[in-house]
């Protein structure tokens, strides 16, 4: 049989990567052959399919019995859910002032989930027991959102990593004081690849209650999964994640990308791959003198800070972000898709604009 036919035709030159995000990649050729794997004939809608029921199957083979999975279609939408889950009208979540639910999800816990963030200044985007405790009071104080859920983030906004001891340590505390624990895993494969553990090893192993598990920076499509790790902590998951508008009718198609992914080891060796990118782009960029990595890098992203102008050059070459455009510092971003091409290249043009930078006191003229 032929292929079908389309008048779709490709705008963007599929050669060109550069080191923007993990979103800016494509979906992983496994992944696109299992959506068309799923595809064809009917399957019953909103969740009550065969790949979805598989899914939990695959989801409790790394997070226990007691694992229960619920898609959804975005990271921003897997967030709002599970706070929400895990809040009362009046509730707060303590998270680090980095967080991406505090930073760049425009709002949408509070605006969407009606819950307040209590955020912490952190050195390297974590929580620690006792920078939790700067917002861990006031439970009867009816003038101030109570906090009930303390939220991480693994890997952090800042491209660090907790060690199972620290968020073990961290859910013992948020207990003791009745709290719960969420924990934001949009790379939380990065996280485990790095770590070299199992990922039940730094959630339901040490406490952790619910997480947000990322599937679309690791070589999915679009889909992303609320996972319950504890019962007994959450309440109306399904009819939140409809009220939260993130119920998809075709469900088989996120879940069969997520069983794709996590199933056998396609999430591993993905974020093994990005993660060794971002040693190599770090292991280049330490070599070029003038520029200064800001943080450990320990899965996919390098945070840097340079000057301004070399920045604005580079991005004329390839595409990144200023993290604090003010101080000029920026993030590079490796995929599960980068190559170590690509990041010669980059750090080729990084040495190239940085030689064009004079030094301190100086200035160039033009020869004429």
């Amino acid at each position: 049989m032929n292929p079908p036919k389309t008048d779709a035709r490709r705008h963007h030159d599929p050669e060109v990567r550069g080191f923007a995000s993990d979103n800016y990649a494509g979906a992983h050729p496994e992944v696109l052959a299992a959506l068309a794997l799923a595809n064809g004939g009917h399957q019953v809608a909103y969740g009550e399919d065969e790949y979805t029921e598989n899914l939990q199957r695959v989801i409790r083979s790394h997070f226990g019995s007691g694992a229960e999975a619920f898609p959804v279609f975005n990271g921003t939408g897997a967030n709002v859910v599970a706070l929400q889950a895990v809040t009362d009208r009046w509730g707060a979540v303590i998270c680090a002032e980095s967080a991406h639910i505090n930073v760049d999800e425009g709002g949408a816990p509070e605006r969407m989930g009606g819950l307040k963030l209590l955020t912490v200044p952190t050195p390297d985007g974590k929580l620690t027991p006792d920078l939790i405790d700067r917002q861990a009071y006031g439970w009867d104080d009816e003038h101030r959102a109570m906090p009930q859920v303390v939220s991480i983030t693994q890997s952090t906004e800042l491209g660090t990593l907790y060690t199972p001891d620290e968020i073990r340590a961290i859910c013992e505390h948020a207990h003791a004081h009745g709290m719960k624990v969420h924990l934001d895993g949009s790379r939380i494969a990065n996280a485990a690849a790095s770590l070299d553990v199992p990922m039940r090893t730094f959630t339901n192993a040490v406490g952790v209650d619910l997480l947000s598990l990322g599937g679309t920076k690791n070589g999915a499509l679009f889909g992303e999964a609320v996972v319950v790790l504890n019962q007994d902590a959450v309440r109306h998951m399904k009819h939140l994640r409809k009220l939260s508008m993130q119920l998809a009718s075709k469900m088989r198609f996120v879940s069969v990308q997520l069983e794709a992914l996590l199933a056998k080891d396609l999430w591993l060796r993905n974020a093994r791959h990005s993660n060794a990118m971002a040693q190599r782009l770090a292991e280049g960029v330490r070599a070029v003198h003038g520029v200064e990595i800001l943080y450990p890098v320990q899965a996919n992203a390098v945070f840097a800070r340079l000057p301004h102008e070399v920045s604005e050059r580079l991005q004329k070459r390839f595409r990144f972000y200023f993290w604090d455009e003010a101080a000029g510092d920026v993030r590079w971003m490796c995929a599960f898709d980068t190559t170590e091409d690509d990041v010669d290249a980059f750090v080729a043009a990084l040495k190239e604009e940085m030689a064009r930078q004079a030094p301190p006191g100086m200035h160039r003229y033009a020869v004429t």
